[in-house]
């Protein structure tokens, strides 16, 4: 019988970690957008320690990944955690695996004690907006998603 195990990342695993993100760019349609290689993965997730990886294992083979980090908010008084990607391979959908890596993050934020769980979702992905309201997330109607990229903050630091 197929058993699930879950394993944070190590600095061995940047390729993994890349093809992963990789998968889920094509899978979203915004593979053109990526602008990352393994050494700044490796840099900002085990160098500046600003993000973690979490696996799904079913049995040896790694079938899904979570890459999250901590926020803070101020009116809460208490850190968060933010989940940036969750990816389960196409082949292990709808079989409960999400479920379980979703699962997991929510009991990592709840081991650190974190007031809150966030994350952003394309609107075009309505599979995955209907599977987080399926585990209890709620669109913040009253927010709004703003990015300043890259060369944006350039300008705007000079000014």
């Amino acid at each position: 019988m197929s058993k699930v195990t879950f394993k944070y990342a190590r600095k061995s695993d940047i390729s993994l970690i890349l093809r992963f993100i990789k998968e889920l760019a094509e899978f979203e349609g915004l593979d053109n957008q990526l602008d990352l290689n393994e050494e700044s993965l490796e840099d900002w997730i085990f160098i500046r320690n600003k993000a973690e990886v979490l696996f799904e294992m079913l049995d040896d083979e790694v079938i899904g990944f979570c890459l999250f980090y901590h926020n803070f908010s101020t009116f809460m008084g208490g850190a968060g955690l933010y989940i940036e990607d969750l990816y389960i391979r196409p082949e292990y959908r709808s079989s409960g695996y999400g479920k379980s890596l979703f699962k997991k993050i929510a009991q990592i934020a709840v081991d650190r004690e974190c007031k809150k769980l966030e994350f952003s979702c394309p609107n075009s992905n309505t599979s995955s907006i209907e599977f987080y309201k399926h585990m209890g997330a709620s669109p913040m109607t009253n927010w709004t998603t703003f990015r300043i990229s890259q060369n944006d903050l350039k300008n705007l630091a000079k000014k």
